[in-house]
């Protein structure tokens, strides 16, 4: 019979009580007792779920409640068990031939999940989180998770920036499957570089990381995991527009081509052709422009002698024009007559993962990765230039085991980097060699119940960084039964990337001014911080339906060294390592509600106290609300036994004041006003295979009023782009179908 495997990315906020459920999963075939791999395991009512490993192991988080537990699989009959005891040893029993001409898969609605036995504060976020909004790539894919921030960045691009515990992007390790992505000369533009559809689940973690995966984190870590040839559907089709002129198409191509191999084809482009000016400053309000993205995925499974490996290559080009409605690049480029830019980035990536878990020691397994990229950038502002082009290796060999038992477990690895950077800025060149070793120690205890705590130590020795020791540490500690306190504390540093971090501040006219103090990377030291954190997090129920989950966590980073983008001048942008203070204070509260499966409500606070020694003085960092409060509403109803059914979410952004740099034309240091947006989208699902929806952003037609400051005269010295608190466009409705087999 031939076998399928089939994912159910399951997640949840539920009620966890802190005694792991663990168990094997097998089937009999030829008078042989088999693991069943890929076996879904969850809890019934429920989206807590995991599957089985290559050994038919499973370990589950244990809720609350009398739900019993079902394991499915393609092929098998579904088996609901009662579970009284801590460890299940079960065997599935195959279907008959005919018995697969039906398919029967239940959608899970809630799809963030809040883990009470992780040691780390992590947030993992599933692929039905990201269908709750049009999240077209992963720069829009947070719209309705308030851990993550999202703001325009200027005026022009159109493109979104997050941040996390008051900071942005440069200060998060962004990495996809653990390999680091957005970094260097993408950090700018790279979230937008990774198609929604793309995505099977994202991993958000507060604080200090992992020593694992390198020194750069500071403020927490944002890894993707893309979908998997072997578990993704084998067809898969979404087209997306919008009235704001974005048009989008998604394919997924998946085959199985032996036992062991299989293959994945995804594709993905967008198109804007359509020119907008709704403030009527002659400025395109969103660029034109189009995207072409390719990847090709191959994964290798063979669970017998405990092998996975998965290659993967991928190419991206991407191309925008902005500026004013009347600029045409051939007639006006390098010239006064009109203020235009073009951005155009073609971006190679290879990569290669191999893991083997021990088929006698399934707690003991080693893994390698490999990565590759090229990333070449041509740009220009007006008058203003900037290309770069970076070429990045990246290499990773670790191995896992145990210190006597399985409560004791260590990881110890070493990371190799080579990094080349070729800049041009205007008329001056700028080309750097990055180059590091590490190499770290990581300690997990976990006494399975109420006590956990891990510790790690690594060692670099980078070219321009010098040689440093990163230490990391996170513990969690349950006092009381389904309520739980964690605490970290860890260091990050890293290099700078001036250029490419601040790319919106070519948007001006401002003369760019670098203070050297003797460092290897533009003259600047590194970049140094310290970060500590406490979360507290506790579910309850009021009424057997009706559960509640609390949480709240304070995060400070103290930057030892910090490079300063400096522009409280109106007339410079100017850097220099810090002399002084330097903080970024984060406090957060949340309580989710959750009614029978189908009623979601999520709502949070978060306060923000950012400030910085600028040589004018210590002052809140611009364009940063101190304050932002967040509702999300999601509701799911089944219209018929078949499954049909609609989905509808609502999502709401009240965004507080922010800090204005002065300007030729403004020297007050004025605050923004607070505003609110309304999001929301409805769903249709037809069948299994078939849905449409239709949303829209900022419904309440919010608007930045002026948002390019002298706009009248583009080339004199007061044009800025870059100061935009408030979307620039306003409302935009949107619609689209999904189609899969």
């Amino acid at each position: 019979m031939k076998k399928y495997i089939i994912l159910v990315c399951f997640s949840c906020g539920l009620v966890f009580s802190q005694d792991p459920l663990k168990g094997i999963i097998k089937y009999q075939d030829n008078n042989e007792i088999i693991p069943l791999v890929g076996a879904n395991v969850y809890w019934s009512n429920t989206t807590v779920g995991t599957i089985t490993d290559a050994k038919g192991t499973f370990q589950l988080e244990t809720i609350a409640g009398t739900n019993p537990l079902v394991i499915s699989y393609l092929g098998f009959k579904t088996d609901t068990l009662w579970v009284d005891s801590s460890f299940i040893s079960h065997q599935m029993t195959q279907k008959s031939e005919e018995a697969l001409d039906e398919i029967t898969l239940q959608q899970r609605r809630k799809a963030i999940q809040k883990s009470f036995i992780e040691t780390q504060n992590i947030l993992k976020v599933s692929s039905e989180e990201l269908l709750k909004a049009a999240c077209c790539n992963l720069s829009e894919s947070f719209e309705t998770n308030p851990a993550i921030d999202v703001n325009f960045s200027d005026a022009l691009t159109g493109t979104k920036q997050i941040k996390m515990l008051g900071l942005s992007t440069p200060y998060l390790l962004i990495s996809e499957e653990n390999i680091p992505m957005v970094r260097g000369a993408s950090q700018a533009y790279g979230l937008t570089f990774t198609p929604g559809t793309w995505v099977e689940s994202i991993q958000i973690s507060k604080g200090a990381g992992s020593v694992t995966n390198g020194f750069e984190s500071i403020v927490g870590q944002i890894n993707t995991e893309l979908k998997k040839p072997l578990t993704d559907i084998p067809f898969f089709l979404n087209v997306f527009s919008s009235i704001n002129g974005r048009y989008e198409i998604n394919t997924h191509l998946n085959r199985k081509v032996s036992e062991r191999w299989s293959t994945g084809l995804f594709l993905h482009g967008n198109l804007r052709t359509q020119k907008f000016d709704k403030n009527n400053d002659r400025f395109l309000d969103l660029p034109v422009g189009e995207q072409i993205n390719l990847m090709n995925r191959w994964q290798y499974i063979d669970a017998d002698k405990g092998w996975v490996s998965f290659l993967s290559w991928r190419y991206m080009n991407d191309e925008k024009q902005l500026g004013v409605l009347d600029f045409q690049p051939k007639r006006d480029r390098g010239l006064k007559n009109q203020w235009g830019s073009e951005i155009a980035t073609q971006r190679w990536d290879t990569s290669v993962k191999v893991g083997y878990v021990f088929p006698e020691l399934s707690y003991q397994s080693f893994g390698f990765q490999a990565a590759y990229s090229s990333h070449d950038q041509k740009a220009y502002y007006g008058l203003r230039k900037y290309d770069v082009n970076h070429q990045s290796l990246y290499t990773h060999l670790l191995f896992n085991s145990i210190l006597g038992n399985t409560l004791n477990k260590f990881k110890v690895g070493l990371n190799y980097t080579h990094d080349l950077y070729d800049e041009a800025v205007d008329l001056y060149s700028f080309d750097r060699k990055d180059l590091n070793w590490g190499g770290y120690f990581e300690y997990t205890y976990n006494n399975d119940d109420n006590f956990s705590w891990i510790g790690g130590l690594r060692v670099d020795i980078h070219n321009n960084l010098g040689t440093f020791v990163t230490p990391r540490f996170h513990l969690r500690y349950v006092p009381l039964n389904e309520f739980v306190i964690r605490v970290s504390g860890g260091s990050g540093r890293k290099a700078a990337n001036i250029f490419a971090e601040n790319q919106t501040l070519f948007a001006t006219n401002r003369t760019i001014k670098i203070q050297f103090a003797g460092g290897s990377i533009y003259g600047l030291d590194p970049e140094i911080a310290w970060n500590y954190g406490l979360s507290i997090a506790k579910s309850f129920y009021i009424g057997s339906p009706n559960q509640f989950n609390f949480s709240a966590d304070y995060y400070v980073t103290d930057f030892t060294n910090q490079v300063v983008v400096d522009w409280e001048n109106s007339q410079e942008i100017q850097f220099y390592n810090l002399k002084g203070e330097s903080s970024a204070k984060s406090f957060q509260i949340e309580l989710d509600y959750s009614f029978r499966n189908f009623l979601n409500v999520r709502t949070a606070y978060k306060n923000y106290d950012v400030k910085v020694d600028y040589k004018s003085g210590l002052r809140q960092k611009p364009l940063l609300a101190k304050n932002r409060f967040f509702l999300n509403v999601g509701w799911e109803g089944k219209t018929s036994s078949s499954g049909k059914q609609w989905r509808w979410d609502f999502t709401f952004h009240r965004v507080g004041a922010q800090r204005l740099v002065n300007t030729i034309r403004d020297q007050s240091g004025s605050f923004s006003p607070s505003y609110s947006l309304f999001n929301s989208q409805i769903s249709r699902f037809f069948s299994k295979k078939f849905e449409i929806y239709l949303g829209g952003e900022n419904i309440g037609n919010y608007r930045q009023a002026s948002p390019i400051i002298g706009s009248d005269d583009p080339f004199g010295t007061d044009f800025d782009a870059a100061q935009v608190y408030a979307p620039v466009f306003g409302a935009m409705v949107y619609s689209g179908l999904r189609f899969k087999i």
